[in-house]
């Protein structure tokens, strides 16, 4: 069982690991290289803890002692009995939620781990290079929980998807849906071909089908590629992808945030499970 530590001094060491957490670049530094990271609110800390993350330490205000109460006694993690002011000079931030978790990061798994694992079946796996803004791949990881997808890959300049605010997005789906980041991109996608997936990156180029044309060819494995925000996939991620696929649109509206084409593209791919 917790005991609740009261903190009276924003300077305190205890509370380092939650200094700064509007300090994007900072933390995007700083957690991966302490292996940690912060889960905000009482239902993604319970999602986290679902999911077998550790606890390091909790930061409370009052408003949330007996909300947390089985949390609290259950954990052997110290937990910080907190002010809303001072969590706010603590954080940078005025903390609604009233309730922070440190969460210890656990190795991510080799890519051949992830695509062939001893138990499940991958059939359906999400690739996206370079998504920057933590939103989105947030929102990206909801839907690929909700929408069946068995993995995501991401490349070396993806963002976090363990970062506060991509957590916060995705509701805490980045627990529970596989990941992994790729070392070398895009020749990477090589393992996929190894492993027996049709590789389809989601573009408008002269050669692309629609979505609806993929769905038709049945793919047993099928990985699907999204591209960064603007500019989308990278000419060299185009050159090595299988087939390139497109979302028809009217409208004259020609794409779709890569979120919302996410969930389109999953939703229309998604495999019928017994």
């Amino acid at each position: 069982m917790a005991e609740l530590l009261t903190v009276d001094d924003p300077d305190d060491p205890r509370l380092s690991d939650y200094t700064d957490l509007t300090d994007v670049e900072l933390r995007r530094r700083r957690e991966p290289a302490e292996g940690l990271f912060i889960a905000e609110g009482e239902k993604v800390i319970r999602r986290a803890r679902n999911a077998g993350y550790e606890m390091r330490s909790m930061m409370l205000t009052a408003k949330w002692f007996d909300v947390m109460r089985d949390v609290i006694d259950e954990e052997r993690a110290p937990v910080y009995a907190v002010t809303p002011e001072l969590a706010e000079r603590v954080t940078g931030y005025h903390v609604h939620r009233g309730a922070l978790a440190a969460m210890r990061r656990r190795p991510l798994p080799a890519v051949d781990t992830l695509l062939a694992p001893v138990t499940g079946d991958v059939r359906r796996v999400a690739v996206f290079e370079d998504i920057v803004d933590h939103a989105n791949l947030g929102a990206a990881f909801r839907n690929a929980a909700a929408l069946g997808v068995d993995a995501v890959l991401l490349t070396p300049r993806c963002a976090d998807p363990l970062y506060r605010r991509a957590v916060k997005v995705s509701m805490g789906s980045v627990f529970h849906v596989p990941w992994t980041r790729l070392e070398s991109w895009p020749d990477d996608l090589a393992l996929l071909g190894a492993a027996g997936f049709t590789t389809a990156a989601l573009c408008l180029s002269d050669r692309s089908i629609t979505l609806d044309a993929l769905v038709a060819r049945a793919h047993e494995k099928l990985a699907l590629i999204f591209g960064t925000e603007g500019d989308g996939l990278t000419a060299q991620a185009l050159a090595a992808a299988d087939a390139h696929v497109r979302i028809p649109m009217d409208a004259g509206v020609d794409s779709l945030n890569v979120a919302a084409a996410s969930a389109v593209a999953f939703y229309a791919t998604r495999v019928t499970r017994p």
